[in-house]
């Protein structure tokens, strides 16, 4: 039998249960690795995706050479690499002969493959060779809006495996709320043939319409690539079944005396008991009681001086 050792130390407790599994998880990280070989285009793409996932991303600079993700085998280093450092999705480039400027987007479950994408990069555009107004430019940590163009996303299944994976990589955390005002970029897929995919960067600029809601003007900033799909790797339906399942909903728990109003909110009633003032025991230093018999004394007093001059007349 084996032995589990809980962690002493605060701070080491803490760290597992940020990793450990919750029913509303938060947005994925992404890990971003080199082949043994990489070209000058696979270098500045991995550069770019990094730059517009910075703040949940992870790259590293060195080569490696153990990790071929279709390969039986291939995948230890990068399951350890994803352990490590708590990433769900990773970008993988590499550069040969038969498969010129790859790059190899995966996902993982409880830190082992569950799917894998093989892309060809062509027509690659940086940042830097778009001109556009700087204000445009994209803030980091702001939510992106994801557009897929096209018959292929829904018809053909290599083009489905693909929307889903970019739909991860590329959205972030969910959210349930939004600010119009943070909406500042889209990235526009849009499908030219049955494995070929067409990605853009673009800033919002947002115009008065004359309604609630502005007009939205597009402008693109890059980057922007061609994908060219070359392989896939697509998960079992028992893994595919086990990763899908969620945890049954908790009835809420009814509060008392609590209601909910639309314009008031949250409403409470308070209930206080009958306080029995009369019987209260109070204490015999208080002003008024003091007052009280300093009166009746002095009542009193008078009562009997009367008396007194009363018998003496009588006598």
């Amino acid at each position: 039998m084996l032995q589990v050792k809980t962690p002493k130390k605060g701070r080491v407790r803490r760290a597992l249960e940020k990793r450990a599994p919750k029913l509303v998880e938060t947005g994925k990280k992404t890990l971003i690795l080199h082949g043994t070989k990489t070209s000058g285009v696979l270098n500045s793409v991995l550069t770019e995706i990094y730059n517009i996932k910075k703040g949940s991303a992870v790259k590293f600079s060195r080569k490696n050479e153990n990790i071929k993700p279709f390969e039986s085998g291939g995948e230890t280093s990068l399951e350890f690499f994803s352990q490590r450092t708590d990433c769900s999705i990773f970008v993988y480039g590499s550069h040969s002969k038969k498969r010129p400027d790859n790059l190899v987007i995966g996902r993982t479950y409880d830190h082992h493959i569950y799917d894998l994408v093989e892309v060809g990069v062509e027509n690659f555009k940086p940042m830097e060779s778009f001109a556009y107004d700087k204000k445009l430019a994209p803030r980091i940590g702001s939510k992106p809006m994801i557009a897929f163009v096209g018959e292929g996303f829904e018809n053909v299944e290599e083009l489905k495996h693909l929307k889903e994976v970019l739909l991860d990589l590329l959205r972030g955390e969910v959210v349930e709320n939004l600010n119009i005002a943070g909406l500042d970029r889209v990235y526009v897929c849009t499908s030219i043939s049955s494995n070929r995919v067409f990605l853009s960067h673009c800033g919002l600029r947002l115009k008065k319409s004359g309604t609630a809601v502005p007009r939205m003007e597009l402008v693109e900033v890059g980057p922007s690539m061609d994908l060219i799909v070359r392989r896939n790797h697509l998960p079992s339906d028992s893994l595919r079944k086990e990763a899908m399942r969620t945890a049954r909903e908790q009835p809420k728990k009814k509060l008392k005396n609590v209601s909910g109003d639309a314009i008031q909110g949250k409403i409470g009633k308070i209930y206080v008991p009958d306080q029995k003032i009369g019987e209260m025991a109070l204490p015999n230093k208080a002003k008024g009681i003091k007052r009280e018999r300093r009166e009746a004394k002095l009542k009193d007093q008078d009562n009997g001086h009367v008396s007194k001059k009363q018998k003496e007349n009588k006598a």
